[in-house]
């Protein structure tokens, strides 16, 4: 009988797995769609899907907003060549045949010729309404294909290009105007101002709908990603079939998800509003993660990279996170484009008085003078569209406007045949400690108030490990303290409104907010209004700290920081916090 019932029980459990396993499952299908309807009901591009022969099988809303046709109109009926004009579908096909010496048929073949060999492939040409109306179309086209490798089908997104045509044409109305009445010096440069305000306009357009974009892509692609790596470590297993799936659900969305940050990185500096937090920073702790970082894609190409040695320790004024980003992004290149089983090494060394160069050679082919004038430009991978060496094209342009924005300069050399050596150079800064003192000095001092039980809490909001690990240092010598940290504004948050903390340190460049603005959120809520708030700030500019007074924080404290400053002002913190605690026993006391 025991048996039977024990029977019964597992095989109850192993019905609760399956139906959890297949929740999960049908989660990430959800997502997945969600992503999908996003795209395919945009209205602001086409988005028409065919099979592998070119009929129509998907045809958007954008599609029947641009093109006049219903869905049910075209979809398994015709092929895009038929919506395209015919002239310049033959001129494609002729050119392409030229091109690659093989006879290319003028029909929808010509459209998706470069896509079926893998070749990234954007045109133009006219499409032709229902109506008979035509307009001029960009068009990017998209091989599909199955897991093995095979072609399902074609995907071609299309924008309608008449304003810039309009504008191309306006344009050339100008210049001939210019030629035929030879316009006053004084009436050029009044249409050429016009037109760079217009061009600026555009560019702030572009910044902010690539912002916005970005934003709404990534939520449901952090959603596909989480439950793939749900499915991926789920109790029960999955097939070795769904496990290669998964994987490759995986591979794809970590790539777009790379080139999604790449663009959200650029339209936040064109538009300026990323924020740094420079400090003084060890390139060796700097290069010892990166070697961590990048080390897998490395040996996946039999790529070996060696990294400088640090007989004295070297620091620069920069922000950890963007200089990683920086360096990764270097190094990846170096790998990709380096000859498999070549060698990439990083050289650190002194440059000009109070500067420090940091170096990355590679192996690869060299670039020519003509196409390193064309480096640091947006979207141009100097031809290596037709590679198998994936990128945007975007990420040297980050790259050399985060190193400009910390006050350095990046360059590269080359030669064909030999390599590339890309560098950077930062200034050089002072290693990270103490304006006055050292930690064994201040023991002492920060002892002069007696511990008390319970301990009293203190919170540091800081994103920042080194300045966390110092702070720690510091509160950690003094009896009858302790600290919690937060690394975001909206944890802080919760940390005061949950732990009640004596005293907060709050760091004022957060990643989700800034520092004064959680505090006038503490200070709204009645349950934190009462507990004094320290900024710790990189920003040391003098109207940095009157605005921070101002804004009304109990102190202002500057990076690095100053041991007598900050013990101090952390003693006159808590005398106010016991202060305000009313003789009740120590505020911030921890449960």
């Amino acid at each position: 009988m025991t048996s039977n019932l024990d029977a019964t029980s597992a095989e109850r459990n192993a019905g609760k797995l399956d139906v959890v396993t297949e929740g999960r499952r049908a989660e990430a299908l959800l997502t997945a769609d969600a992503l999908q309807r996003a795209i395919f009901n945009s209205a602001n591009f086409s988005s028409i899907a065919t099979d592998a022969k070119g009929v129509i099988q998907v045809f958007n809303v954008g599609a029947e907003r641009m093109l006049g046709y219903a869905a049910a109109e075209v979809m398994n009926q015709i092929t895009p060549a038929d919506i395209s004009d015919p002239q310049e579908v033959v001129a494609r096909a002729t050119a392409l045949s030229l091109e690659f010496a093989t006879r290319i048929a003028p029909g929808f073949e010509a459209l998706v010729f470069k896509a079926s060999r893998g070749i990234e492939d954007i045109y133009e040409l006219t499409y032709i309404r229902k109506d008979g109306s035509r307009f001029p179309a960009v068009v990017s086209v998209t091989a599909l294909r199955d897991a093995q490798g095979t072609i399902i089908g074609y995907l071609l997104i299309g924008t309608d290009n008449t304003a810039r045509k309009r504008v191309e044409a306006e344009q050339e109305k100008l210049d001939q105007r210019l030629r035929d009445q030879q316009l006053s010096l004084q009436e050029r440069n009044r249409e050429l101002q016009i037109a760079r305000v217009a061009a600026d306009n555009a560019n702030r357009a572009k910044s902010a709908f690539l912002s916005s974009m970005s934003h709404e892509l990534r939520s449901p692609l952090n959603g596909i990603l989480g439950f793939a790596q749900l499915l991926e470590s789920d109790e029960s297993p999955p097939t070795p079939s769904q496990k290669e799936s998964i994987g490759q659900i995986l591979s794809a969305g970590w790539h777009l998800l790379n080139l999604i940050n790449e663009i959200l990185d650029l339209a936040k500096i064109e538009s300026g509003r990323l924020s740094l937090s420079p400090e003084s920073v060890s390139l060796a702790e700097v290069m010892i993660e990166c070697q961590g970082m990048i080390g897998g894609q490395a040996q996946q190409r039999g790529i070996q990279i060696t990294f400088p040695t640090f007989d004295v320790p070297r620091f620069v004024h920069a922000d950890r996170t963007r200089l990683k980003q920086v360096m990764i992004n270097l190094l990846s290149n170096a790998i990709k484009y380096s000859r498999a089983l070549g060698k990439v090494a990083v050289r650190c060394t002194a440059s000009a008085p109070g500067r420090i160069r940091v170096s990355i050679e590679d192996g690869g082919d060299g670039l020519s003078a003509e196409r390193l004038a064309q480096l640091f430009q947006p979207f141009n991978r100097l031809g290596q569209e037709a590679s198998d060496v994936e990128g945007s094209g975007i990420g040297l342009v980050v790259a050399k406007q985060l190193i400009e924005l910390m006050d350095g300069v990046i360059g590269v050399e080359s030669a064909v045949g030999v390599g590339s050596t890309f560098w950077f150079e930062l200034m050089a800064a002072a290693e990270p400690g103490f304006a006055s003192g050292s930690v064994e000095a201040i023991a002492p001092a920060l002892s002069q108030v007696p511990g008390e039980e319970p301990r009293r809490l203190v919170l540091y909001v800081e994103d920042n490990a080194a300045n966390l690990r110092l702070v720690e240092r510091l509160v950690e010598r003094r009896p009858g303290l302790r600290l919690v940290s937060a690394v975001t504004g909206a944890l802080g948050l919760e940390l005061a409104r949950t732990r009640l903390p004596a005293v907060i340190l709050m760091d004022i460049n957060l990643p989700d907010m800034s520092g004064v603005e959680a505090l006038e959120q503490l200070r709204r809520d009645p349950v934190t209004a009462h507990i004094p708030v320290v900024a710790i700030s990189a920003n040391a500019m003098a109207y940095d700290v009157e605005r921070g007074r101002q804004a009304g924080f109990f102190e202002y404290l500057t990076k690095p920081i100053d041991i007598d400053a900050f013990t101090v002002t952390l003693s006159a913190a808590l005398e106010l916090a016991e202060e305000r605690a009313g003789g009740e026993g120590p505020a911030g006391a921890t449960r």
